[in-house]
Formats: structure tokens, sequence, C-alpha cells
């Protein structure tokens, strides 16, 4: 048994029937929605034409949120209706994120996520679901896709269909009869702030906005949707940049320690520990205060779904910290740290730094986050944050120390690193129109001037120069520490515009 819908957009008239049925059958507050109609329009006045696209989950095959869902509160079903438990949802909103089809949405009544359930408690009373029964036309149809005799089966094998967005491999089971191709490819349509109703010629001419999303020349506008507000913010951006300072400042301390031959200090025993504590108690709270419900928040731990990187990123976080309170134990008792001890925790701060790129994969609606590089630049941004701590510390508590040279060195080369990343990512070609347009809103829309002006310029040429004159010897030494701290600058914008950009193209 394997459920789907066919919508016969023929046969739509736009009634929004459908989606009122949902929101009585379910109880939807106002202002979300589990299935909606969109509006698109495409030609001039008078030769224009309106087209309907009820949207809403597509209860996929190989369904991304329920991989990405940390406490398994989205799961699938035998029957392929893929259904949540709000009981065990924590308020994440990672499965927005892996979501191609805008499906989901965080319920402002219990601040957990929902969409569209199939009307599971009437299938299971042989019903057919609500948004079935009330539509006047019979545009939707539900049913066992696997059972030859369904009116859904035999539709999907006789007529043409169509599926939202193929390329993601979800194997979706929501099939559209007649659809407006563009209704099924949000990037292709042109958005304006204009009213529903209005007939202006210009609207109709496709513009392309300020942020890059619309495509000049667009022959087809939206002229009503829902809201889809972002799911994530800054406090997103702070986790990325206060991870990267708690794993990089172990993870430098061991290369010091044992690749530049540096000896045991206050430095390395006992501050670099106590630093990567704080960063990582910073990190936690700010995923913990992300949650919708961050009463659940041991859910991780006590319903975890493996499959999640959310949940394996929380296993070698508390890895981390317990390495780093051994490092700091020893460092305060016995004035030194075993070497054994030290890689362990080398080797668990790069863990904990890198896991946050295969987290961002599973975020399969946001083909930005898909970069191969992503993990890269994670690693070296744990090299950047941690060399600009160690330089700080260091440089405030003893600017003669012999660790600091070593310390600009690191600190100039993963910059250099990073820039050439950067550079890459702009320059080799991009895997979908999405990456594309996501990559225009960085480099040319709203968030260029952030971009090339806080992150590129100030955040990392700026540091590499001064970084080079300091080991030079050009300049003082107090010089490295303005640059450790304009690179701990650049690090913070980088991570806020890489979560916006990413969440900048529309996804229905």
């Amino acid at each position: 048994m394997r459920y789907g819908f066919v919508i016969d957009q023929d046969r739509c008239i736009g009634c929004h029937a459908c989606t009122v049925a949902c929101k009585e059958e379910h109880q939807v507050p106002v202002g979300v929605f589990r299935t909606w109609v969109k509006h698109i329009e495409k030609g001039e006045f008078p030769h224009s034409s309106r087209h309907y696209g009820v949207m809403r989950c597509n209860h996929c095959d190989d369904s991304p949120c329920t991989e990405i869902c940390p406490t398994s509160a989205l799961y699938q079903r035998t029957d392929g209706i893929v259904d949540f438990d709000n009981r065990r949802c924590i308020g994440c909103k990672a499965c927005m994120q892996a979501c191609p089809y805008d499906a989901l949405y965080i319920d402002p009544n219990h601040n957990t996520a929902a969409k569209c359930n199939f009307c599971a408690h009437r299938v299971e009373m042989r019903l057919e679901p609500a948004c079935v029964i009330v539509c006047p036309t019979q545009a939707i149809l539900a049913g066992d896709l696997e059972n030859p005799a369904s009116k859904v089966s035999r539709v999907v094998a006789t007529q043409k269909v169509s599926v939202r967005k193929p390329q993601k491999g979800t194997q979706p089971k929501l099939f559209y009869v007649g659809v407006e191709g563009d209704l099924l490819e949000p990037t292709r349509l042109s958005r304006a702030d204009t009213y529903l109703w209005s007939d202006r010629r210009e609207q109709y001419a496709g513009a392309s906005a300020n942020d890059g999303v619309n495509l000049a020349g667009a022959l087809a506008r939206e002229v009503y949707d829902v809201p889809h507000p972002t799911p994530w913010g800054w406090r997103i951006a702070a986790y990325l940049w206060s991870k990267a300072v708690a794993a990089g400042a172990l993870l430098v301390a061991a290369v010091l320690l044992t690749l530049a031959g540096q000896t045991a200090s206050t430095l390395f025993n006992i501050v670099c520990p106590a630093g990567a504590l704080v960063g990582l108690a910073v990190t936690s709270a700010l995923l913990v205060f992300d949650l919708k419900r961050p009463d659940r928040f041991f859910y991780l731990i006590t319903k975890p779904n493996f499959r999640s990187w959310l949940v394996i990123g929380t296993y070698f976080l508390i890895g981390y910290g317990v390495l780093a309170s051994a490092w700091l134990l020893f460092g305060i008792f016995l004035g030194s740290v075993p070497r054994v001890l030290q890689w362990l925790a080398a080797g668990f701060a790069v863990a904990s730094a890198c896991y946050s790129a295969f987290l961002f994969a599973q975020a399969k609606g946001r083909d930005l986050w898909q970069s191969p590089l992503f993990l890269w630049h994670l690693l070296v941004q744990a090299f950047v944050a941690g060399s600009s701590t160690i330089l700080i510390m260091g440089i405030l508590m003893d600017p003669t120390a012999g660790a600091l040279r070593p310390a600009i060195l690191i600190l100039l080369i993963s910059l250099i690193v990073s820039l050439a990343m950067n550079m890459g990512e702009i320059a080799l070609p991009h895997i979908s129109e999405d990456v594309r347009i996501a990559t225009r809103v960085l480099i040319h829309g709203r968030l260029s001037r952030r971009f090339w002006g806080l992150v590129i310029g100030i955040g990392i040429i700026a540091p590499i120069i001064l970084a080079a004159l300091a080991m030079l010897g050009a300049v003082p030494i107090a010089f490295a520490m303005i640059a450790a701290v304009l690179a701990l600058a650049g690090l913070w914008w980088f991570e806020e515009l890489w979560v916006k950009a990413g969440q900048s193209v529309p996804l229905s």
C-alpha cells in the first residue's frame, strides 16, 4: 500500500475549498496552512491568463524531513503517508529546511512542526481526506498508487503527470495533471509588492528585483501565495561562529603544542580549554534557545534519530566537552596535558566543527548549503577562529610569548585558504539554478555590500595584510591582535550571510 495524491489542475477553479476544509478538519491556526492554492498570471493585459496550483506535502517515498528530524517526530507509515507526532517535536525547524516543497510550518499554538498528514485519521476509518470530499470539481484524487484499480493509479498510468522538483530525488507522491510548469518552479516567477487584482502593465514585465531572486524577463508572475517565513535566523549564524571558536581553541592549541614544538604554558593548559568550554556553552545555549520547544531539548538524547546529523552533532559536542574538561583539569592539577588527550580533543574538535556541513547537506531544500566546499570552509574557519582566539588571549597575557608567531602563521595561512575557497565558490559552475540565484544574492544582490566589504575586505584581506606585516616584523605584534579581531568579525559576517543567502530562494 502506497498512498498518494493526484491533482488535476485542468479541473481546479481556484475556489480554496480544500484550504478551508483542511483548516476546519485539523483546526489549523490563522496564518499557517497545510494546503493552499497558489495563483500566477502570464501574459500582458488584456491577453493574460491565470493559473492555479494546489500546494501541500508530497508524502515523498524518500522523505528528507524524516531523515533530518532529530527525534523521529516526523515518520513514514507503512502505507506511505508521512505523518508527525507533535508530542516528540522540539521545534528545531530543520524539517522546514529539508523539505524542498515548503510543506512544513510551525504551529503557533503548540510551537511544533505540522503539515498535511493525508488526513491519516480519516484514512484509518476508510474515509477520504477532507480536501478530496469538498472539492467541487473532483480535481483532487487520493488513493493507493499500488492498487491498479484505484483512480489515482489509473491516472498516473494513463495520463501525462508532473511532480515538483524531481531532481531532488525525494520521489514525491503528489502528481499534477495539466499544471502550468511555472507553478512548479518558483524561481521562474517574478514577484512584486502589488495587489492580487491590479492590472498595471509594468507588473507583468518581470523585472529583476534587488535581491536577485526574480529572473529578468520572467513570463509569469506570482499574484497570490501564503506566507513562508525564514526558519533560521541570527542564532544559527551565531551557533556556527561560537562553535568555530570552541573547536578551534583546542585544535590550534594541539597543533602548536605538537607540530610547532611549543612548551606547555598557562595559555595552552588552562586558558585554551577554558575558552573552548565557554564557546561550547554559548553554542549549546544558542541551539537550545533557538528551539521552539526548548523545554524538550533533552529529547535529542532520550528520543534520538541517529540518521539526523543534529543528533550525531550533539554527541560530538558532548564528547568534545568531556575532553576539554579533562584537558582543563590536567592543566590545573598536573601542569601538563597528555599527548593522547591533546589529539583526542583535536579529533573531536574537527568533528564538532565540521558536522554542520552534513547537517546543512540534509537541508535538501536549500541548494546553496549543498556545497561540497562547506565542510572545508568549516574546518578552515575553526583554524581561523582558534588561532585568532589564541592570539588575542596570548597577547593580552604576554606579548613576547614564543607561541605567538606560529599562531600568526596559522592565522595567515588559514585566511589565505579561506579567501581562495570563497573565490572558488563564486567562480565554480553552479550545480543548479537555485545555487546560481543564491550566489547572485550574495555577490550582486542585497547582501553583496556586506559580503564584499565586511567578509572579504575587512574580515579576510585586512587581517591577511596585518598578519603578514606582523610576521615580517614590520609592525608591532599588537597588530596581530587587530588582525585576529577582524578575522573573528569577518567569520561572524560570513556565517550570517551564508545562512541568509541559503534561504533567499523561494521553495514554492
